[in-house]
């Protein structure tokens, strides 16, 4: 199974949790070594997912990043080569807190079968919906590129891995084709009533929520019970 690619653990975010192993390749023109540097990064990364919400993608740009984060333009460019290096940046940091915070449901022993850890992802993507800056517009980077978390995999496959890696490894699922093909088209499913949902409600529809738990467990289980 190809590791998740992102940065250093604690660079883009919290460390993650997974069995991922990370590679200094990604959206950084040059790692942070020094505190000051590392915040100075988070800054940019704050005032991109505040932007991205206010003005969309399009709009976006290196200027209004440099200047809602308090840095020259030439500090950005230190770190960034352009806009979509810092959207990647946030969004493989978004990524990150998405699977700790699945994971440390995992860890709290809250998810004892592999239906509970489903509903909990489900739950985590709503969660991240409401309250990561950023994350309603970009999603994890489909608005932007298909392939923004991995070159080689499109952003989906990327999720759909990490999911099965979690299942295997918790709840003793065999990590075959069957597994990868159910993921992928329950992720789907997940993914646009989840859009349908926040496009009815600012906050998400909870009728659909809903539904799209039931449609995807049932699926799954269907699938994998």
């Amino acid at each position: 199974m190809k590791p998740l690619r992102s940065s250093a653990p604690g660079l883009l975010g919290a460390k993650v949790v997974t069995q991922a192993s990370p590679t200094p390749a990604g959206p950084l023109r040059r790692m942070p070594v020094q505190g000051r540097s590392l915040a100075k990064v988070q800054r940019m990364l704050d005032a991109c997912a505040e932007l991205v919400d206010e003005v969309g993608y399009e709009e976006l740009t290196t200027t209004l990043v440099a200047s809602r984060a308090g840095v020259a333009i030439g500090s950005v460019y230190q770190f960034f080569p352009d806009k979509r290096a810092i959207v990647q940046a946030l969004t493989l940091r978004n990524l990150e807190a998405y699977l700790n915070r699945l994971y440390r449901r995992i860890a709290d022993g809250a998810l004892k079968n592999w239906w509970d850890a489903v509903d909990a992802a489900i739950d985590e993507y709503i969660w991240m919906h409401r309250h990561a800056p950023g994350f309603r517009a970009l999603h994890f980077g489909d608005v932007v590129d298909m392939h923004l978390l991995d070159d080689e995999r499109n952003n989906n496959d990327v999720i759909v891995d990490e999911l099965a890696r979690m299942l295997t490894s918790q709840f003793s699922i065999p990590d075959d084709e069957r597994l990868r093909f159910s993921l992928g088209v329950a992720v789907e499913m997940a993914d646009a009533l989840i859009k349908l949902a926040f496009r009815r409600e600012p906050n998400g529809d909870e009728a659909v929520i809903r539904e799209a738990k039931d449609v995807v467990r049932d699926y799954l289980y269907r699938r994998m019970g």
